[in-house]
């Protein structure tokens, strides 16, 4: 059986596209998909994570408050784990320096001028001023992490970028931490809401 001239044209233009008929994913369905399988984690390894000197110091407040929520085990062996946690931190130390100036000044001065060698007239003037300058540095401090859960194909299932000046009772990089944890099981309960 011969193919006819403007069938084959048709197939050459429309291309493998026309024989796919699955329409891609819409992006609720595909976080759905992402939050079911958080229900499938048990074991978390937390990997290095990148950023400056105090990234260490931030794995480790991760892994002690990941352990803390007892909805997964931590372990340090990262073949055993079903996910990894990865990502980058930053914690920062900087001087806020603040200076402003204010200023109110006012003259006046009055007077006579002379008219001839023998009249002359008073002379007189009033002068006010006020100057206020402030200057103040503060000591500030930030910290921001982006991490993300890796499962052993490659694929990221979760992820969550947190940043933080600090809390009233607790440093920056314990509010980051404490912020990501929380952004974890909240998406945790969804995940089971969805069962």
């Amino acid at each position: 059986m011969k193919m006819q001239p403007i069938a084959l044209l048709w197939l050459a233009f429309a291309g493998p596209a026309a024989y796919s008929a699955d329409p891609p994913p819409s992006p609720a369905a595909l976080e759905d998909h992402s939050l079911r399988q958080l229900l499938t984690v048990r074991r978390v390894f937390v990997d290095r994570l990148t950023g400056g000197e105090t990234a260490a110091q931030m794995r480790d407040i991760l892994i002690s408050s990941l352990a803390g929520t007892e909805l997964f085990i931590v372990t340090e062996k990262e073949e055993r784990a079903d996910v990894s946690l990865r990502g980058a931190s930053e914690d920062l130390i900087f001087t806020d320096t603040h200076t402003s100036s204010d200023s109110i000044n006012a003259h006046m001065n009055v007077g006579t001028g002379r008219t001839s060698s023998k009249t002359s007239g008073p002379y007189g003037g009033v002068g006010v001023g006020d100057n206020d300058s402030d200057h103040s540095t503060e000591r500030r401090h930030e910290a921001v992490a982006a991490v993300r859960l890796v499962n052993k194909d490659g694929d990221v299932i979760w992820s969550t970028t947190q940043e933080s000046v600090g809390a009233k009772f607790r440093g920056a990089s314990a509010d980051v931490a404490d912020k990501i944890i929380g952004k974890l099981k909240e998406d945790f309960e969804r995940a089971r809401k969805l069962r």
